[in-house]
């Protein structure tokens, strides 16, 4: 048994188990404080929420223990709730090994328990005393993103346990269509997206070219007013924008009639992006640590996509709808290996397995000492 644990925060976190999932051979249980989504077949452990404290007691409740952890406020009844069920779940299915994404306070105790931990990978600076104590004690790090992404400074210990299997995506499966862009730009003639006969059909070229800006659920900083000023910026370009208050009804085939994607730096909206190779520009939103400024830096130095560390002046907009033609798709192979949900399951089946043998063999010699 495989437990994984998704943090609220956003819909990254739980769209990564489920591309995962459906590739692993060992059974999961979902461990979150969020319901179980549409169509889980598995089982699901849901904890109580351990951020209902007021705000006005939070900071007297010092949420850190001193800067030791990121989230244990004095007190709470849901943080006590959570790592009771937590560890009662531990106790009764003795699982293989336990996933975190992300939380060091859930890799910590479920580590305490005796429970092998692999913990997300995540960008930004994480050399806060919090995350090394997570990644120090983890068994092994999940990347989903290419190692010369984020890790090329990091310590050596972290690196030799490094699985970076690069952008992790519902669309892993997938073969992007041959397509041409709007005007036939240098990126517009045909792209040779897919390899061999298995490519899509080449569809019919629109009379206008299109941007579609992807949001996420974590939150945003840019206005309705920003965008609109990108709009009027760029005549000749159509902008449609989907995320949370105007959900595609098929991703898919928004991402593979676009000619320049707009998306926030969140791992997941990038990987989407990454397995259809459409030319983008990925736009970081803030968040902890500078993860999305780290993502949009480390796509546009690595040639996958135009990256910038926040939303741009609307004068820049032409050019930069420009760049991202002129760059093209091809380079997202830099980040997308077209089967990084795969990989990360192989990986998780192997040590599953590996701490299964070595459980049965610890449980072997305590038979055997109690019997004698």
């Amino acid at each position: 048994m495989i437990g994984w644990y998704v943090h609220h925060q956003g819909l990254g976190h739980l769209t990564r188990l489920q591309a995962v999932a459906e590739h692993l051979g060992t059974p999961v249980t979902g461990i979150s404080s969020l319901p179980a989504p549409d169509g889980w077949a598995s089982e699901w452990l849901q904890l109580d929420r351990d951020d209902r404290m007021p705000a006005d007691e939070v900071a007297r409740a010092d949420p850190t223990a001193g800067d030791v952890l990121h989230w244990v406020p004095r007190h709470d009844a849901g943080l006590a709730r959570r790592a009771a069920a937590l560890t009662e779940w531990v106790t009764r299915t003795r699982p293989s090994l336990v996933v975190v994404d992300v939380s060091v306070e859930v890799a910590t105790l479920v580590r305490l328990c005796g429970v092998p931990v692999v913990v997300l990978a995540m960008p930004g600076e994480r050399t806060d005393r919090p995350h090394v104590l997570a990644y120090d004690l983890a068994d092994a790090l999940l990347a989903p993103w290419p190692e010369a992404a984020h890790a090329t400074g990091w310590p050596a210990s972290w690196r030799d346990k490094l699985w970076a299997v690069g952008g992790i995506s519902r669309f892993d499966d997938r073969v992007p269509a041959r397509r041409r862009t709007s005007l036939g730009s240098s990126a517009g003639g045909i792209e040779a997206l897919a390899d061999g006969p298995e490519a899509g059909p080449e569809p019919e070229e629109a009379s206008s070219r299109r941007v579609l800006v992807l949001w996420g659920g974590g939150g945003r900083s840019t206005s309705a007013v920003e965008v609109a000023a990108a709009r009027a910026a760029t005549p000749g370009w159509e902008w449609v924008e989907r995320g949370p208050d105007s959900p595609s009804p098929d991703l898919w085939a928004d991402l593979e009639s676009a000619d320049v994607v707009v998306t926030h730096g969140g791992q997941n909206a990038v990987a989407e992006v990454a397995a259809a190779r459409r030319p983008a520009i990925v736009v970081a939103q803030p968040r902890p640590f500078d993860e999305q400024v780290a993502t949009a830096a480390a796509v546009d130095r690595l040639g996958a996509a135009v990256g910038v560390p926040a939303w741009p002046l609307a004068t820049a907009w032409p050019g930069l709808l420009e760049q991202a033609l002129d760059r093209g798709g091809e380079g997202w192979r830099r980040w997308s290996t077209g089967n990084g949900a795969a990989s990360a399951a192989a990986r998780l089946d192997e040590l599953a397995a590996r701490h299964d043998r070595l459980h049965r063999l610890h449980r072997t010699g305590d038979d055997i000492r109690t019997a004698s």
